[in-house]
């Protein structure tokens, strides 16, 4: 009998190989891997149901957003399916529980919150609108969560990224990024998470929301958007490979990474973990992230 010929396993995706060897190379950061393991496993499994979004911008309705300072993407423009967005936002919660990094006593209000319907869909409606102005403009705590954790807002980032993430790589395809030139996100209005240094001159920001890139000042704090290089502190990794960009302006920080001389490209699931002795070093000198 004819062997039945074996179906080749899919390689892993490259930041789940690099975050176990990191685990390796790093065991103390082992918790902090293991929660960004099981959640880029988690939204992984979700982002493969997420259809298409609808056709992007044409080149000229793009740029005439950007050059008005709005977003490509707005709520609905993205293919939101609420039945799944309540489920990731249940079990994004979950895991956060389970690796510790959510309280019992705000585990249970969001969780609540994932079940409602109208309710949900009002309070995400309301929290998306508040990104659709400069960071500056916003809010510190919306009245409409007043009464919620605070931690609700690092959960439903988790769980629109995979919608957010799908729409980004379409709304891209016919945007002028080089344009923009703020340094706040230009498809879906978040802050910048992460840094990577792509040439001499050139630093790239990432989204920690949609996960989309662009082009911003080499020397600048995206915070306050000081330019004066005084003021402007940078701190780097023994191997050079890493770095934070800390402002005496405004006392906040920005983590980066190094990807010339033939690096990998910046994974920020993956160097946002790798930097977290930066973190603290950054906060020791009296910085903010």
């Amino acid at each position: 009998m004819a062997e039945t010929p074996r179906v080749p396993q899919r390689p892993e995706p490259r930041d789940l190989t690099e975050l176990r060897a990191l685990r390796t190379t790093q065991p103390e950061l082992a918790p902090a891997i293991d929660l960004q393991i099981e959640l880029i496993e988690l939204l992984r499994r979700l982002r493969v149901r997420v259809p298409t979004p609808m056709a992007p911008l044409g080149v000229e309705a793009a740029r005439a957003r950007l050059s008005a300072g709005r977003r490509l993407l707005e709520l609905s423009e993205i293919s939101l399916e609420w039945a799944d967005f309540r489920l990731i936002l249940r079990q994004a919660a979950d895991v956060l529980r389970r690796h510790d990094s959510l309280d019992n006593q705000d585990h249970g209000p969001i969780v609540a919150v994932a079940r409602e319907s109208d309710g949900l869909v009002a309070l995400v409606t309301a929290w998306y609108a508040e990104t659709g102005v400069p960071p500056a403009d916003r809010p510190e705590l919306a009245a409409h969560r007043q009464h919620l954790p605070a931690a609700l807002d690092q959960v439903l980032s988790i769980a629109i990224r995979p919608f957010l993430a799908r729409a980004a790589e379409v709304a891209v395809q016919s945007a002028p990024l080089a344009e923009w030139g703020r340094p706040w996100c230009p498809c879906c209005g978040s802050e910048p998470e992460f840094a990577a240094v792509i040439a001499d001159d050139v630093r790239v920001l990432t989204c920690g929301r949609c996960e989309a890139r662009w082009p911003w000042l080499f020397v600048g704090c995206p915070w306050c958007e000081t330019r004066d290089a005084s003021r402007l502190v940078t701190l780097a990794s023994p191997d050079r490979k890493y770095r934070v960009y800390g402002c005496n302006e405004c006392h906040r920080y920005l983590k980066g990474y190094d990807a010339r001389g033939g690096r990998r490209q910046v994974l920020p699931a993956v160097d946002t973990i790798a930097t977290l002795p930066l973190d603290a070093a950054a906060m020791q000198r009296g910085f903010a992230g």
